[in-house]
């Protein structure tokens, strides 16, 4: 399954692990396909580092801070054995405050980082280079949505 983010800077293409993350992948779906990510901002992006979006309180006129909301539920994380993806770079992965309190937020690496390995559940990567360039060209604020190609 795929997925495109699409953004002021172009488009993301990713291909979507269902195999190794089924639960976080039909979670990110269903979110996608019900119009939660669309209007959302990439509300963390740290150079050569990542992009951050899927926080409700990003969108315009919410009244949280961007980066602590969530979709009102919390889904384990996928890592160990049975998900021996590793962090890439293109590599889209579920943000989380900890063991299994991930929800809605996601990141999309710009490099390797393997200090995040086992951590976070790596659920897609992009397709191609060009993706990656996009991805890098994301700036803080950019708002989002997600289409879900099955």
């Amino acid at each position: 399954m795929k997925a495109t983010i699409t953004t002021p800077r172009g488009d993301i293409h990713i291909t979507l692990f269902e195999k190794t993350a089924p639960a976080t992948v039909a979670n990110f779906v269903k979110l996608a396909k019900s119009g939660y990510y669309d209007g959302l901002s990439f509300h963390r992006v740290i150079a050569n580092f990542m992009i951050q979006g899927g926080c409700p309180n990003s969108k315009e006129g919410a009244a949280g801070s961007p980066g602590t909301g969530g979709p009102g539920y919390k889904i384990k994380c996928e890592v160990g054995a049975s998900n021996p993806e590793r962090h890439e770079p293109g590599t889209l992965s579920m943000a989380h405050a900890g063991p299994n309190t991930g929800g809605s937020q996601f990141f999309v690496t710009h490099k390797a980082t393997p200090h995040l390995d086992g951590v976070h559940t790596v659920f897609g990567r992009i397709d191609t280079p060009k993706d990656l360039d996009i991805v890098n060209a994301v700036k803080q604020g950019d708002r989002f949505s997600v289409v879900i190609n099955d």
